[in-house]
């Protein structure tokens, strides 16, 4: 049995970090001082996903249809694989269509005195004629935690311990705090793999939901090769992203070699940064190995170093099914 915990946070303060997510590593930080020695070791954390507590649908991959009310306030069910991944497409396709889409994928910026930071709340003007001016949007983070086999014992962690942790800057003003909003423990044995096992050989690709760590200069990490079983395209671009500061990931540039684009970075940790180089995350490449299902689970757990803190996070997904939204990636 391979088991995770799905864990929802809501936004009760501003946020102070980088733009596209909350780092594992600021999490695992986090949830690690209120646990005890042996959960620590074992404690594996994801990159956090910010999603809006907006009204929306199951997307087509998922296993129920229809409406479903204010999505992303709560955690749905999960029955099959890709319903792991509703709230971690940073597209957010389970919006309606009457939602702003472009809009609730950016955050309202804050500034206070000297720092500009993430506000937790998103306000939408309204018609004059309407009863009230404006509508407002709460900002939630969705995350998960596992162990190595062997330790699912572990968890769930408990609500006491998760509710009221803090990440990002400026912490000790009371910025970045998330109180627990839900939680669910999935066993990934049990999920349905339907939609993986009915492929032929080079029928699917991989989407990097988090960056992949190529090499790092944080103390005991290793670098990592390019895994063979990507097969990646030899486009080339230029990018350039700057992010706050703050206990995590910070972005200091960015480019695209040998058809993947690479992103230098830096892992704070307390007073000390170290460089990380990565293939950033959002990428899709070909998959040339021959076992789906079981790469699809090493995907949830994550590859590469620095997996324990949410690195190397992935998704398996059909090129016949998928092609054409992935085109509007």
């Amino acid at each position: 049995m391979t088991v995770i915990q799905q864990v929802l946070f809501e936004m009760d303060g501003s946020y102070l970090g980088h733009p596209y997510f909350v780092t594992g590593h600021a999490l695992f930080n986090a949830i690690a001082q209120r646990v005890d020695e042996r959960t620590r070791r074992a404690l594996h954390v994801s990159h956090g996903v910010f999603v809006p507590g907006e009204y929306g649908e199951y997307p087509d991959a998922y296993s129920e249809s229809g409406y479903a009310g204010k999505l992303g306030r709560s955690l749905p069910p999960v029955e099959a694989y890709d319903d792991l991944f509703v709230f971690r497409d940073a597209a957010h396709r389970w919006l309606l269509d009457s939602r702003p889409r472009d809009a609730h994928n950016t955050h309202d910026v804050e500034r206070h005195g000297d720092r500009v930071a993430f506000a937790p709340t998103c306000f939408f003007g309204r018609p004059p004629e309407t009863r009230n001016s404006k509508r407002s949007v709460q900002w939630f983070v969705h995350c998960y935690l596992h162990t190595g086999r062997g330790t699912d014992d572990v968890l769930p962690v408990s609500e006491d311990v998760l509710d009221g942790i803090r990440v990002g800057g400026a912490r000790n003003y009371g910025l970045g705090e998330l109180s627990l909003a839900d939680s669910q423990v999935i066993d990934l044995d049990a999920l349905d793999y339907g939609r993986l096992t009915d492929g032929e050989s080079g029928a699917y690709v991989l989407e990097l939901v988090s960056p992949y760590v190529l090499s790092s200069e944080f103390p005991g990490a290793d670098d990592q090769s390019v895994p063979w079983w990507w097969d990646a395209s030899t486009e080339t671009e230029s990018l350039t992203v700057e992010a706050g500061s703050g206990s995590g990931l910070v972005a200091t540039d960015g480019r695209r070699d040998d058809g993947l684009r690479r992103r230098e970075t830096r892992l704070v940790d307390g007073g000390d940064a170290y460089r990380v180089e990565t293939v950033d995350h959002g990428q899709v490449v070909g998959y040339a190995g021959s076992e789906p299902v079981t790469t699809a689970q090493n995907g949830v757990m994550r590859v590469g170093s620095h997996a324990k803190y949410g690195f190397g996070e992935f998704r398996v997904r059909r090129v016949v099914e998928e092609r054409a939204e992935l085109a509007g990636l």
